[in-house]
């Protein structure tokens, strides 16, 4: 038996991961404890992973969709029909007329990602969407609205903090997204350990504090913007905002300082359900702390304000001095500074659609069911690659009316997933252990900076293929350029050794360091203005006129919210046993508890309504209606409800495990369409949305 370490791409974090090999085959998968930053721990999803590798369910070969059944054919076969279909969809429509799908792991897969994208070039394609616009697309347009780059956001300090907020995140459940930290809420358990304040600032109590790590300040959902605006005010009024940081390294001050002026304490405590004593008492913490460290996850990201509130978590940084500090905000360089790379103006990222205003990039998921059946030149043939759009995106009743009607539809993926029931050609995709990879997704992310690279640990099983080849492939098929008629994938390699020569790196030095890792500089102050920030005058936009818009519209939703409490809001709720689509069918994560979704209210909601724990209750508003168990939590905010989205998966054509326990779609509640999303990221609205509920 050989022993291969690699690393994990479940999520941010990449930890580091053993496999023993035997025969060929993967034969066990643990934590790799001799990781130098990882240090021995992966979670219940990563160690899944090998559970994905070999499960019976997955799609082994080409599958074509032939009278009502997902039938095998020939790698030939496939490549030759799709490029066929395509090459007849471009002939008569253009571009315009193929869209792309690009679900959560293409972020992880430094091949596929680079494939794809020369392929969809070639084509012209454009109407691209993904998942970023269904959880963190705020953060790329929040970023390089204030620092002139997408790819900057400065990291909380956990390590060196004396007090640390943690705002719409739950760590012990979702580990963290946009910081790569392994074991976050260990990390957090160790920092309180040394003295340091923990807030979680969240519409539910989160878990850890009941393991007496930090408390948890009870917010009103979608209401984060008001929270940070009203401490930003309170800090100003008694002396918390560092004029000399501001008059160094600001502008646009004066614009943020009359943005504020509207949220006293007192006319926040009204919508965010945070009394003013509280609000003052934790702007006094950051005053009199020795660093203060901001971090915001997806329960604000999601909510109707996102890129503001992310905005206004820069500020709280900014003009408190705890950015580019020890114990504040600090950037993460890795082995490539990729702040210009992402550099862009901001306010001149938009173009008028159909549908008003839309910002370039990936367009929102909200409208994919849209560009196919309402507009003149809709989407005819559809790529879904790595994800599962029918069920991650509001609609799914419109998204099933839009599929049915696309001339094609191929699923690239491990499963034959619930979009898979609309799939013409469903291709199998390789796993992480049958590919080579490099830790790209944690760049400019990582608390501790690390590179590793990876080969590939075992051989693709059956005729699962990469993702990079089979875009390659289709390119032949299409007479298009492909890397397959030259140096194959080394022409994707030779990218990132480019980027590793900025670290005096290369792909030779990873594959003979030990386990192919190298550990980096850490994380420290004192080079953010001079060479992360990417605007022309070098300073931090504090206001930025792109927001003027969104600013006036904050002020209209805060007076709409005013007073307004009864009602129940629904948020999304973290599970630690699930992360996508392909953990939907892994029998070990099917514990008690976790096969199936309930609605969680708390006690006291449910008994004003008459509900009955473990009965199945009603749930609806304007966007749609499902019918599903109630649960109780005394840990939910009063006028809260909780539901893990994801689940639906009834129709899965090949996931076995997911369709004995397909749980309901509670994306079914949510709004699409024009208006259901943040202009100025494309992401969508998907907490804090009204329901009502009775018995079933």
């Amino acid at each position: 038996m050989s022993t291969i370490r690699t690393f994990c791409r479940v999520c941010e974090p990449s930890c580091g991961l053993v496999a023993n090999v035997e025969d060929g085959q993967l034969a066990r998968v643990q934590a790799d404890r001799d990781h130098p930053v990882t240090k021995g721990f992966a979670c219940a999803k990563g160690i899944a992973t090998f559970d994905i590798h070999h499960d019976p369910d997955r799609v082994d070969q080409p599958l074509r969709h032939f009278d009502g059944e997902l039938r095998p054919a020939s790698w030939d076969e496939a490549l030759a029909d799709i490029a066929r279909r395509l090459q007849r969809v471009l002939d008569r429509h253009g571009p315009s007329a193929v869209g792309l799908y690009g679900g959560n792991p293409l972020g992880f897969n430094a091949l596929g990602y680079l494939s794809l994208g020369a392929w969809l070039g070639q084509l012209g394609a454009i109407r691209s969407f993904s998942a970023g616009t269904q959880d963190c697309a705020n953060k790329f347009a929040g970023s390089q609205a204030v620092f002139g780059s997408r790819t900057v956001h400065p990291l909380p300090d956990i390590e060196r903090a004396e007090l640390i907020f943690v705002i719409g995140a739950n760590p012990r459940a979702s580990k963290g997204s946009f910081i790569s930290l392994p074991n976050m809420i260990q990390r957090l358990r160790e920092a309180h350990q040394r003295g340091a304040t923990v807030h979680f600032v969240n519409p539910r109590r989160i878990e850890t504090v009941d393991g007496g790590v930090g408390d948890t300040v009870l917010l009103r959902p979608d209401t984060d913007v008001y929270f940070m605006a009203g401490l930003l005010h309170e800090l100003r009024a008694t002396g918390g905002w560092r004029r000399e940081v501001l008059d160094a390294h600001g502008t646009n001050v004066d614009e943020l300082e009359r943005f504020v002026d509207d949220y006293p304490v007192e006319r926040v405590a009204e919508v965010t359900a945070i009394d003013a004593s509280t609000l003052r008492d934790l702007a006094r913490e950051i005053r009199q702390a020795d660093g203060t460290a901001f971090y915001m996850s997806t329960g604000a990201n999601m909510g109707r304000q996102g890129t503001l509130a992310y905005w206004l978590m820069h500020m709280l940084s900014l003009v408190t001095g705890n950015l580019d500090r020890v114990g504040g905000n600090l950037p993460s360089i890795g082995f490539y500074p990729n702040a210009r790379a992402g550099k862009a103006d901001f306010g001149a990222g938009f173009f008028e659609s159909e549908f008003g205003r839309l910002r370039r990039g990936n367009l929102p998921g909200n409208l994919l069911s849209h560009y196919i059946l309402d507009v003149e030149e809709p989407i005819r043939a559809l790529v879904v690659v790595a994800g599962n759009p029918l069920l991650s995106i509001g609609g799914e009743e419109r998204l099933r009316k839009a599929f049915s009607q696309l001339e094609l539809v191929v699923l690239v993926d491990l499963y034959a997933n619930a979009t898979a029931e609309y799939a013409d050609w469903v291709l199998p995709a390789a796993d992480q252990f049958e590919r080579a990879d490099l830790t790209v997704i944690g760049l400019g992310l990582q608390a501790q900076p690390f590179v590793q690279y990876t080969d590939q640990v075992v051989a693709p099983r059956h005729e699962r293929r990469e993702e990079w080849w089979i875009f390659a492939r289709l390119a032949q098929e299409m007479g298009l350029d492909s890397p397959l008629d030259r140096g194959g994938a080394e022409e994707h390699w030779g990218k990132y050794d480019h980027m590793l020569a900025a670290s005096g790196l290369s792909l030779e030095a990873l594959r003979a360091s030990p386990g192919g890792v190298i550990e980096l500089p850490g994380l420290h102050a004192g080079r953010f203005f001079d060479e992360v920030v990417q605007l022309p005058d070098g300073r931090v936009d504090c206001c930025p006129e792109a927001f003027d818009t969104a600013r006036r519209r904050c002020r209209e939703m805060f007076d709409e919210m005013r007073g307004v409490a009864d009602g129940l809001l629904l948020i999304t709720r973290r599970d630690s046993f699930m992360h996508n689509s392909w953990m939907h069918n892994v029998p070990g994560l099917k514990k008690a508890g976790h096969d199936h979704n309930p609605l969680w209210l708390h006690p006291a909601d449910a008994e004003a309504r008459g509900l009955v724990e473990g009965t199945e209750v009603r749930v609806w508003n304007d966007h749609g209606e499902v019918v599903l168990p109630l649960a109780l939590d005394e840990a939910l905010g009063r006028g809260v409800a909780a539901a893990a989205h994801g689940w639906g998966n009834a129709g899965a054509p090949g996931m076995s495990v997911a369709r004995a326990h397909p749980g309901v779609n509670i994306n079914r509640l949510l709004p699409v369409g024009p208006g259901s999303f943040e202009e100025l990221s494309s992401q969508a609205h998907m907490t804090g949305v009204p329901i009502r509920v009775e018995p079933a």
